[in-house]
């Protein structure tokens, strides 16, 4: 991995587009400081689009869309795009699933729950998984003393071996059935409901993230950062960030915002 300033003032001049994980990128120890959240502002107000990324619940990602200065955001790992429309006061929401399939998985995804509360003591159920619609989140370290990495592993395994998507973000397991991941829905969102094609996505969009959950989308953008505390992670992460910033969580993405704002 390089730092930033390994990247070319070109590169720098090309980005348009900030997708951004939430959890342990923009937050730091579980809140989101006034100094991200201003990074999120500075950025937007300057001509950016801004939409995080996250496998937070459906309720987190309706009151993002609606409060936080970004043009929307990918919620749930995929399952679903939600933006507002400020003028005509409008949420528009893109499913990945239709309500029936929704339905569906989520009785499985209860037996897997269940399954896996009985198996691996200290797990718990998300305090936020009544907000979720297609995702299964397990708690391993944000409500909960944080597991052995053999205990997250086995939480995973459950999930898989029961037709689950399982992937580790920093502080859950989320589970669910289905295609779709981050990458999958940011790509589908970026061509359809911003018209980019495949050589402005790589050009014009930068990703910043921090866990095994973003391993997608670090390898498939060219312009992927890790905020600094990614290297705790990175013997779980099979695709690395190309670049990584000196400062962890929500100071990272500050300081990727700063130079993204130099000259602006």
């Amino acid at each position: 991995m390089k730092t930033l300033a390994a990247i070319s003032l070109s590169q720098w001049r090309d980005i348009k587009f900030i997708l951004t994980d939430i959890d342990d990128t923009l937050t730091t120890e579980g809140r989101l400081k006034s100094d991200a959240y201003d990074a999120l502002g500075r950025l937007s107000n300057s001509g950016y689009k801004v939409i995080p990324v996250t496998g937070r619940c459906a309720g987190w990602c309706d009151h993002i869309a609606r409060m936080w200065p970004v043009d929307g955001v990918v919620g749930e790992n995929g399952a679903f795009f939600f933006s507002y429309d400020h003028v005509n006061k409008n949420m528009n929401n893109i499913y990945s699933q239709t309500e029936d399939e929704r339905r569906e998985n989520f009785i499985v995804l209860n037996q897997i729950k269940n399954t896996i509360l009985e198996s691996v003591p200290g797990t718990a159920e998300a305090s936020d998984q009544d907000y979720r619609i297609t995702d299964l989140a397990i708690d391993f370290a944000e409500d909960v003393p944080k597991l052995s990495q053999n205990m997250i592993d086995e939480i995973v395994n459950i999930a898989e071996q029961n037709g689950a998507t399982a992937k580790i973000s920093s502080i859950h397991v989320n589970c669910w059935i289905g295609e779709h991941n981050k990458l999958t829905t940011s790509l589908k969102i970026l061509k359809e409901n911003f018209g980019l094609n495949d050589k402005e996505i790589q050009s014009n969009v930068v990703f910043v993230g921090d866990s095994p959950n973003d391993s997608m989308m670090f390898g498939f953008f060219n312009n992927s950062v890790g905020v600094a505390n990614v290297v705790d992670m990175m013997h779980k992460i099979v695709s690395p960030p190309k670049y990584i910033t000196s400062k962890y969580s929500g100071e990272g993405f500050v300081e990727l915002a700063d130079l993204l704002l130099k000259d602006k």
